[in-house]
Formats: structure tokens, C-alpha cells, sequence
């Protein structure tokens, strides 16, 4: 009798199939070529995001026993542990960065897509690259807007999708991305200044509460049109100057500067003890808008929201509370139409 004959089929060392064509049978899990698992679960100490392995951290940084306690954990960890945690860091900084893209804090913001981009890039929105795939469809849009970049000395860099996806955070982007410059905001002192050097009372508009960057950019757009001197924003809770406020403008937040205060009460308050006058704009003011008489003198407006108007604090620190005479079919205005408004009445009589 052969060799190939006993011991069940023969087998082949090519492909892992017999001669006869079947699979090779495994080996249970046994053999040499059995698969590696991951090891036993790290402790919680050492699991990226979880609240022991913060608070271990937190304990490091302060030099404490249980952060020592953690270290030399870490140092005893096996390698596979380290690099589980090296490769969530790193997706973690790749998502903070993506959060930064879309215009947290103080960071550029990303504008993503091309009806955005190139109004963006018509509206002559400050911005540092515009980022293009290299494979883009004919599209007059796409043309359009690596010309305005040219054009304006905007840089044109090609990236590849996933470098896009990143930038985006992750939007629909159709191959273009703009990078917007992070705004130079102006402190409030800068404004008083600003009236000083030309002359004139300062006019400074403040918003309470407006978290539209719509209204913030046409707000200074009306700033810009009836000799106010500037837009006094909160740090927190209000719209900061994006690449919708700068589109809403029409490019006059270029001439008009931007200030941003931590406290917008303590603002008004020191503002009011360097002799201007706070008006906020209420529908319940008893004051109506034509009667102002503060109106040619040193004034700040203050325009609360749509919805709730002025907050309790910022009304009982304004010196007068003015309301705009409107029908009674409307219950309140637009808040950049109502700084409009009363900037325009400001204007008027100042001019008379």
C-alpha cells in the first residue's frame, strides 16, 4: 500500500487543500497557526477615557501617590496595551481637531462645500487655504472659486479626501474646503479709542444673548453705515465672528471692529464710568426711540435677543430702556433689524 493511501487524504503544502480538492481540516485552535487574542483586559486605571484612568492622570500631574501607583502600572503594562492606547489618542486628537475645524473657541474655522466656499470666497471672507481634491468634476463653481483664491493670493492646496473628511469634520464637502483666518478681536477700550481719534461721541452697539452670526455681521454692517465706532460682543453665549457673520456683512466687519468682553454688565458698567450713556432696547421700554435724548451724546445701544430680548442684569445696568413703536400684529423684531433701526434714529439726530 502507498503512502498516499492511509491516514486519511493526503494533503498538499500549496493552498491549504488536499489533492482532492476539499479544505484542509483546522486544527481546533491547537496548532501552531492558532490566532492570538487580545490579552486579558487592561485594569481600569489604564482604559483610555475611562473616569479611573482621568482621575490617575489628574493624580500624576499633581505628583501624588496614586498617580506614581498608576505609572509604574503603565511602565509594567504589556506593549499591545500601550500601542491600544496610543492609536486612541490619536483619534481622539483627530477629533478634537475636526471640533476645532468647524469654529469652536478661537481656532480658523473650516467652510466646507462649494455654494459655501465660493460665496465665502465672493464675499471676500479673510481665509488662509482653500483645500481642493484632486479629482473634481467639471464644475463652473469649482473654476470659480480656485480663480477668486488666485486672484485674492489665497493659497490653492490639493488634498485628498481623507484630508478633507479630517478638516471638515467629517461634512459634505464635494471637494472643497476654506479655511477661514481666526478673527483679531479688539478689546473694548479699543473702541472708545477708535471715537477718540476720529472726533467724534463713540456709538457702540453690544449684544446680549445674539447667537446668530447672521445678525452679528448685519448688525455691523448697519455700524459701518451710520458712523458707529463698533460691536461689543460677550465671550460666551453669543455669536463670535464667523464666516456667516463676515457673509452677512458684506465685508464691512474689515472696517468695523469686533470687541469681546468675558462680562458683558461689568463692560457697560465701565463703560458708563468713562461718561457714555447705556440704552438697551426693549419692547417694554417707556421710552420711545424718537424721544431719545441721549441720542447725540456718547452712547452704547444694547440689542438683546429675539426671543427673550435684554436679560435681567443687562436691563437693571442700562441707564434707559428704549422701545421701537411697531405694530401690534408683530410681537418683537429682528435683532439686526432693530439695531439698524435705532442706529439709523441715532444717526439722524446726531446729523440734525
Amino acid at each position: 500500500m502507498s503512502a498516499g493511501s492511509s491516514g486519511g487524504a493526503p494533503r498538499s503544502g500549496k493552498g491549504g487543500r488536499t489533492k482532492s480538492g476539499k479544505p484542509r481540516p483546522g486544527t481546533g485552535g491547537y496548532g501552531k497557526r492558532r490566532l492570538e487574542g487580545k490579552g486579558p483586559t487592561p485594569p481600569a486605571q489604564l482604559r483610555p477615557g475611562h473616569p479611573a484612568q482621568r482621575r490617575a492622570a489628574a493624580q500624576a500631574a499633581r505628583g501624588g501617590t496614586g498617580g506614581d501607583r498608576a505609572g509604574a502600572a503603565g511602565r509594567a503594562t504589556n506593549r499591545r496595551w500601550a500601542d491600544n492606547d496610543g492609536a486612541a489618542g490619536a483619534v481622539s486628537r483627530d477629533r478634537s481637531a475636526a471640533e476645532r475645524a468647524r469654529g469652536a473657541g478661537d481656532a480658523p474655522e473650516v467652510v466646507a462645500g462649494r455654494n459655501p466656499v465660493l460665496e465665502s470666497l465672493r464675499a471676500r471672507v479673510p481665509a488662509t487655504a482653500l483645500y481642493a481634491g484632486p479629482r473634481l468634476d467639471a464644475d463652473q463653481r469649482v473654476t470659480d472659486a480656485i480663480q477668486l483664491a488666485a486672484d485674492a493670493g489665497i493659497p490653492v492646496l490639493e488634498a485628498g479626501r481623507p484630508e478633507l473628511d479630517r478638516l471638515t469634520g467629517g461634512a459634505v464637502h464635494q471637494g472643497l474646503a476654506l479655511k477661514i483666518r481666526p478673527y483679531d478681536y479688539a478689546h473694548p477700550d479699543d473702541l472708545l479709542d477708535r471715537a477718540r481719534q476720529r472726533g467724534e461721541p463713540p456709538l457702540i452697539v453690544a449684544l446680549d444673548a445674539v447667537t446668530d452670526p447672521r445678525n452679528l455681521g448685519a448688525i455691523a454692517r448697519s455700524v459701518a453705515a451710520f458712523g458707529g465706532h463698533g460691536v461689543l460682543v460677550p465671550s460666551r453665549r453669543s455669536a463670535q465672528v464667523s464666516a456667516g457673520a463676515w457673509k452677512a456683512s458684506a465685508g464691512a466687519l474689515a472696517r468695523v471692529p469686533v470687541a469681546r468682553a468675558p462680562n458683558l454688565v461689568r463692560a457697560l458698567a465701565s463703560y458708563q464710568e468713562a461718561g457714555l450713556f447705556v440704552a438697551g432696547l426693549d419692547t417694554a421700554g417707556e421710552t420711545p426711540l424718537g424721544e431719545l435724548e441721549l441720542a447725540d451724546g456718547p452712547l452704547v445701544l444694547v440689542v438683546g435677543s429675539e426671543g427673550r430680548g435684554l436679560s435681567r442684569l443687562t436691563a437693571q445696568r442700562c441707564d434707559v430702556l428704549v422701545r421701537i413703536p411697531i405694530a401690534a400684529q408683530a410681537e418683537s423684531l429682528n435683532a439686526g433689524v432693530a439695531a439698524g433701526i435705532a442706529l439709523y434714529a441715532v444717526a439722524g439726530r446726531r446729523s440734525g
